[in-house]
């Protein structure tokens, strides 16, 4: 029997003991304390020294209820400086988080407040340091809607991570010196070619490093975390990608689910059981629990590769059986044809597109360096556009691995996919397939450098980040 979840994640008092949601507002403290922190877990019997963002009462993640703004303060309790961004939240460009844009980082010891308006939805925050973001300094950070606080239903998060107990350093280093090949230098990957770094290069293309444990909720598999529902209830699951390098397919096995949200943007629902999230990204699923209850797993699976992880959601005295690390097959490639199956709630107002931009994703497994129209960051070509400006960017992968890519400042809608056009969801990040085009479309928002940049971590750090400059 898989014991109940005891670690405190996402906890608000004790509505929150297994990652819960409450149904109705809880009266919150006027400015919240995050510690950035240290804290150590248990992963397959070996202890991992681990960084956290942690609440006063020691759980991790923030819930900001119907209408509230958000308000924080955060401490740095590391040895070494930190900066923290509000992934899908738009705040006033010197509360963004990233390092010297304009704010340093947060040196040891010291603290800064942050106060602005929220946006709803499913988000997350993270240290914009790819090493400590590797090193799990992130945390869920839920804005709920009056809907939410209405709907007669149980809500949960399952944040998904990757973990190396190798430093980032030593895997760049190896990465640099490991055999590879360029771009371009074969067809593009089978999208349902499996195998780690070992089976072949398309297979390699998929996943670049192998990690140490895939997590939900800090657990893996061999004891994932057990999720009581209710018979005949209905169940709002969060899903937040982690992950620093990492595609996970959701596999929501016996349950039929409708996918009613992603980036924490509402889409037209879609019935799901098997779908693909990037590192970044978020998904809301809504799932209604069969009457005669049971134990139900929902699974991340790795893109292209055997490993798993995930929760159980079970009913009072259901069976759980035990779950495999390791699948029977390794799971599928993205599929390119899934973003155009999605449709925004709340599409942008029409109106004529201003400026359209090209990017080029480029970069390479050898030498392992990644980044955009062929310049690094430090040597990056600045993206401009005027406040107001309706902005489309253009983004071609030339290279043989996906990149999801992120837009700070802003939430874009994604209008080109899969060779075709469409009005396609409204999102933050969204993941470019190998040797694939996608479009975004947005409005320019507050005159500032605004960070764009691929979510995947080593790419980030070897150089896949320019910005756009916002200016009038």
């Amino acid at each position: 029997m898989i014991r109940i979840a005891r670690r405190p994640f996402l906890m608000m008092g004790a509505a929150l003991a297994t990652g819960a949601l409450p149904r109705s507002e809880v009266a919150a403290e006027a400015i919240p304390a995050l510690r950035a922190t240290t804290r150590t877990l248990d992963i397959h019997g070996r202890p991992a020294r681990v960084l956290g963002l942690l609440r006063e009462d020691g759980g991790q993640g923030l819930v900001i209820q119907p209408g509230a703004r958000f308000r924080a303060r955060l401490h740095n309790q590391l040895g070494e400086p930190t900066i923290i961004h509000w992934h899908g939240q738009i705040p006033p460009v010197a509360q963004d988080g990233v390092p010297d844009a304009p704010l340093p980082m947060l040196q040891p010891g010291d603290s800064r407040g942050f106060d602005f308006a929220a946006t709803p939805g499913t988000h997350w925050m993270h240290a914009h340091v790819p090493d400590q973001e590797m090193r799990l300094l992130a945390a869920p950070l839920i804005v709920r809607t009056a809907e939410d606080a209405r709907a007669d239903r149980q809500e949960f998060v399952m944040m998904l991570h990757d973990y190396s107990f190798t430093p980032l350093p030593e895997i760049l280093a190896r990465l640099h010196t490991a055999p590879g090949h360029a771009p371009g230098a074969m067809p593009p990957p089978n999208p349902h070619a499996g195998g780690g770094p070992h089976g072949g290069a398309a297979a390699m293309d998929l996943n670049d490093i192998d990690f140490d444990a895939y997590l939900a909720n800090d657990r893996t598999l061999d004891d994932p975390q057990l999720v009581r529902i209710e018979r005949g209830g209905r169940v709002l699951l969060r899903i937040i990608n982690g992950a620093g390098a990492t595609v996970f397919r959701i596999d929501t096995g016996a349950l039929e689910a409708s996918l009613v949200a992603v980036d924490g943007q509402p889409v037209t629902p879609v019935v799901v059981r098997n779908f693909a999230l990037a590192m970044g990204q978020r998904a809301d699923l809504l799932v209604q629990v069969p009457a005669e209850g049971g134990a139900f797993p929902v699974l991340a699976l790795r893109e292209g590769a055997r490993e798993r992880t995930g929760i159980v959601l079970a009913t009072a005295r259901a069976p759980v059986r035990r779950l495999e690390v390791l699948g029977d097959r390794a799971a599928a490639a993205w599929d390119p044809a899934q973003e155009g199956r999605l449709r925004a709630a709340t599409p942008l107002p029409a109106r004529r597109v201003n400026r359209r931009i090209e990017v080029a994703l480029t970069g390479s497994m050898q030498p392992y360096l990644w980044s955009l129209d062929d310049r690094p960051w430090g040597r990056h070509r600045v993206l401009a556009a005027r406040p107001g400006e309706r902005v489309e960017f253009a983004m071609t992968n030339r290279t043989m691995m996906g990149h999801p890519m992120h837009l700070h400042g802003h939430h874009f809608q994604v209008v080109e996919a899969d060779g075709r056009r469409f009005s396609g969801p409204v999102r933050d990040t969204v993941q470019v397939p190998p040797m694939a085009r996608v479009a975004v479309a947005f409005d320019a928002g507050e005159a500032a450098r605004w960070m764009f940049h691929c979510h995947h971590m080593p790419h980030l750090a070897t150089g896949m980040m320019t910005e756009l400059v916002v200016s009038s």
